[in-house]
């Protein structure tokens, strides 16, 4: 099996989202022994943004690597991303990284019955992390993006573990994180049951 880990925080050490996509990453790891693991830091090797030139693949070397990035997404079978609320959303370093494998005829096609998912059968796992308390606010462009996105690609099985309100004070941190991590092991229960 074959695990995608993708983190996105600017904030290296001090990130909520990277040590809980580590935490994520090292259960998955200690439960499934033929797990193989794939890492990128969206922060140390960012993809640019898209331009024209991108979408017209007129740049042999980002064409090349966009098409790295989109094998990468489609041979795994879990995919687990450190994604940060940056401003109500996520960082540009992570859009960018979405625009690389939501990509027509490869990802999604439309059709007469509208848009059709094409990478289905994966599991998404988003490792949450916002300095306020968000959920169910109106001001949360973060989880309803990152939901409609997946879902669209065709991705069903999306689950988020939650830091919320990392900022309010430094026990609130504790207790978020702590939350966050007690439901950790639930996430791979539905792989496991399948084996």
């Amino acid at each position: 099996m074959k695990l995608l880990h993708i983190d996105s925080s600017a904030l290296g050490q001090n990130s909520v989202t990277r040590e809980l996509s580590a935490a994520i990453v090292a259960h998955w790891a200690a439960e499934l022994d033929d797990l193989v693991v794939e890492y990128r830091d969206l922060d140390r090797e960012p993809l640019p943004h898209l331009t024209a030139g991108h979408l017209a693949r007129t740049d042999p070397e980002h064409a090349a690597e966009a098409e790295r990035v989109l094998q990468q997404f489609l041979e795994a079978d879990v995919v687990v991303i450190g994604a940060p609320m940056y401003n109500f959303s996520i960082p540009s370093t992570l859009k960018a990284w979405i625009d690389r494998i939501a990509v027509a005829g490869r990802t999604f096609r439309y059709t007469e019955a509208g848009p059709q998912g094409l990478a289905g059968g994966k599991k998404v796992i988003i490792a949450s992390g916002r300095g306020g308390l968000y959920t169910g606010s109106p001001a949360d462009f973060q989880e309803p993006y990152l939901r409609t996105v997946f879902g669209f690609l065709g991705i069903t099985d999306i689950e988020f573990v939650r830091a919320e309100g990392v900022s309010l004070s430094p026990q609130h941190r504790i207790e978020a994180l702590a939350a966050a991590r007690a439901v950790i092991p639930s996430t791979v229960e539905t792989v496991r049951q399948a084996a």
